[in-house]
Order: C-alpha cells, then sequence, then structure tokens
C-alpha cells in the first residue's frame, strides 16, 4: 500500500510544533569558551577546513567525479592524499579511511581473525576495541595496568600472556592490540617492543593511535607493527566520524581484498570510506596538521607545566605515568568531590564554576576525577585555566 499524500500530511500533523522548532535552531555556543575536552581539542577545525565545508556540505559532493573507488578520486585530490601524502605521513605502505577509528579496528579484527579466535589487548584499551571483538565473536584477554596511581601497562606482560594463550588454547591470539596512547590516563606504552614480542611469537599487532596520529609524529614503520588506526576527528582538526587505517604489506592483501562481484570494491571497506564532510575537513586542514606534529615536544612541556601547576592545590593529584607523556590527562581531584557534597549543586557545580570563566569540556556532574587536555592552548590560556582551578577551590 501506498503512502497517500493525506496519511502522510496527518503523520506530519502528530508531531507537535515544539518539537520542530527544536530543530530550527542548532546552534553550538562554545565561541570564545576555553574547551578542556580530550576529544574535542585534536579535532578543531582549521579557519581552512571551516571554509571548506560551505563548498562541499552537500551529501555526496565529493564523489562528483568518481569512477567508482573513492581513494582513486582525482577532483578533489583524494588518490594523492590517501596513497602519498597519508602513507609517507603514518610511515604505512598502505592507507584507507574509514568512518571511524573503531570501524578501522573492526576491518582489521574481521579480515585477520576467525570467529572463535583470541585477541589479545591492553587493559587501558578503549570500549570499542572490545565491541568490536564480540561483535566478530572473538574470545579476548587482557593485559592488566599496575593499577593506581600509574594505570601503567607492563610491555614483557604480552610475551607471559601469549604463552599463557598458547597453554589454554594450543595456539597463538590470532591479533595483538596496543593502545597508544589509551584515552583515559594518556600513558604511551612502548609501542616498538610490543611490536617485537608479537614479531617473535607471529603475531599481527594493531597500534590504536586514535589520540597519537595528527597530534604527535607516529609511524607505523618505525613502530614495526602490522598495523595502526588513526581518529581524524580527535587528532587531525576535521568533523567526524573519520578513522585513518594504516597497513604494513605483510597483510594487506587479507584486510584489503576485493569483490567477487564487485572487482574494484574493497570487501572490508563495504566498497567506500566516508565520502563527505569528514573527508573533505580532514585534508583541508591537513596542511597545518603536517606542521603541528613538528612541535610535539612544546605540547609536553605545556601538559607538564600544568600539572606541575595544578598539582600544588591541595587535593589535586594526576593520575598516570608520571612525569605526563601526553596532553590528555586524568585528574583526581578529592578536593572539589569534598566541596560538592556541601554545595547546592552537587557535583555540578564544577562545570557550572569552570563555564562563568570561561571554560568548558569538564562533563556536568564530575567532581571527584576528570579528564582533560591541554593540546593548543597557549602558554597564557593555561595560565588561566589553571588560576580557574585555584579560585573554585577557594569555594566554601
Amino acid at each position: 500500500m501506498y503512502l497517500t499524500l493525506d496519511l502522510l500530511f496527518l503523520n506530519m500533523a502528530e508531531i507537535p510544533i515544539s518539537q520542530l522548532d527544536r530543530l530550527r535552531d542548532l546552534k553550538r555556543s562554545t565561541g570564545g569558551f576555553l574547551n578542556l575536552n580530550p576529544i574535542q581539542r585534536g579535532g578543531i577545525l582549521t579557519p581552512e577546513a571551516r571554509k571548506a565545508v560551505l563548498d562541499w556540505a552537500d551529501g555526496y559532493s565529493i564523489c562528483d567525479f568518481c569512477d567508482g573507488v573513492l581513494e582513486c578520486i582525482k577532483k578533489p585530490p583524494v588518490d594523492d592524499f590517501v596513497h602519498k601524502t597519508m602513507t609517507c605521513f603514518i610511515g604505512a605502505d598502505h592507507v584507507r579511511l574509514t568512518n571511524g577509528a573503531r570501524e578501522a579496528m573492526y576491518m582489521v579484527m574481521h579480515a585477520v581473525c576467525k570467529p572463535g579466535d583470541v585477541l589479545l589487548l591492553d587493559a587501558n584499551s578503549h570500549y570499542s576495541a572490545h565491541i568490536a571483538a564480540e561483535r566478530h565473536n572473538l574470545w579476548v584477554y587482557e593485559i592488566p595496568n599496575n593499577g593506581y596511581p600509574e594505570y601503567k601497562i607492563n610491555e614483557e606482560l604480552y610475551a607471559d600472556k601469549i604463552e599463557e594463550i598458547k597453554r589454554k588454547t594450543k595456539k597463538n591470539p590470532a591479533l595483538a592490540l596496543i593502545t597508544y596512547p589509551d584515552g583515559n590516563y594518556g600513558n604511551l606504552p612502548d609501542a616498538r617492543k610490543i611490536a617485537k614480542i608479537c614479531s617473535d611469537y607471529d603475531v599481527p599487532l594493531l597500534v590504536n593511535a586514535a589520540y597519537a596520529m595528527g597530534r604527535m609524529p607516529v609511524s607505523l614503520k618505525h613502530l614495526k607493527a602490522d598495523f595502526i588506526v588513526g581518529s581524524g576527528h580527535k587528532s587531525m582538526a576535521c568533523s567526524g566520524p573519520i578513522g585513518v587505517l594504516g597497513l604494513s604489506e605483510s597483510l594487506s592483501d587479507v584486510v584489503l581484498r576485493k569483490s567477487k562481484n564487485y572487482k574494484n570494491k574493497e570487501v572490508e571497506m563495504l566498497g567506500c570510506g566516508p565520502r563527505g564532510l569528514p573527508l573533505i575537513t580532514l585534508m583541508a586542514s591537513f596542511p597545518k596538521v603536517y606542521e603541528r606534529v613538528k612541535h610535539w615536544d612544546d605540547e609536553i612541556k605545556k601538559a607538564r607545566y600544568f600539572i606541575d601547576e595544578i598539582e600544588k592545590i591541595e587535593g589535586i593529584k594526576q593520575l598516570g605515568v608520571k612525569p605526563t607523556q601526553h596532553d590528555l590527562n586524568f585528574l583526581e581531584t578529592k578536593v572539589f568531590h569534598r566541596i560538592s557534597e556541601k554545595h547546592k549543586k552537587g557535583g555540578f557545580f564544577l562545570y557550572r564554576e569552570l563555564k562563568k570563566r570561561n571554560i568548558i569540556g569538564v562533563k556536568p556532574g564530575l567532581s571527584k576525577n576528570f579528564k582533560l587536555s591541554t593540546y593548543g592552548f597557549k602558554k597564557d590560556e593555561i595560565k588561566k585555566i589553571i588560576e580557574a582551578f585555584k579560585e573554585i577551590v577557594q569555594i566554601k
């Protein structure tokens, strides 16, 4: 039965006008605020990307001159960007763009592993790695961290765990994964050391570099791993979601296998990757992203300055490896939790007090602990943030 116009208008009439009104004004009032959110600091668009948005906002506009393969589009120059620029940037033999880092991880798991195989990963890994494994019916074994307050991963445990898996299952894990850095504490394990261990056991290694690629120098060839995953919207100054998958030559034919029925389409890619603003903003921002990773040492200095100053406030402590190795850091803030227990706004007081001072990014309701990032801030902006925390501590 076809939907008649009368029925269509009837359905439309059932939608309250108030709901439609809410969709007419989707402004995001964050201009002029200092945003501490780690998931957004590295994804703030460059002016060039914002300008490109206006020209390419229409759905699928990037495909105007597509012959069937996204990575082969020459106008705009997607082919050069993917096959030359990005492969060079992350030291990979092959690169594919995906609809997010988690999709890239799942691609590798689905291609390399069979249902019932074992995936070995670190306890600091992102939840999406576990869900990707669950979706493909893999058994997950974890490398534990050393607990409070460092939550550090001992690289040598990869060898111990592989031996344990061999004893229990009579075979090696099908794939290993290391999070570099993790999204909670910003710890940077020695991925190259883990890659050597995995190579000795003939276990492919996937490096989840969602908070590394685009913020700091990272190279698949230097790490000597098999796969590396990045996140454009987290760390490469673009709108999202978009992921980057770098592959070494060794297993690329497995992951990039072609369809039997559609000869130019790759099965794990479901034909094509991201086809809109995520890709165009990734490309537009890239020249500045390429330059900014050269100043990673400056970002570390700023992050360590922030931690040194913020820990002078009694009741605030950085958790994770010290000195911090990354712009993303986790703070234990017992002093704010004590204030929240007496404050009329409860745990929401911190969010409100920070916003009064033009600072956002700490999630509403958090006061006992939270993570933040200093990436891209100027020194005077970091000082302003520190002073804001010092003022809020004085609230009775």
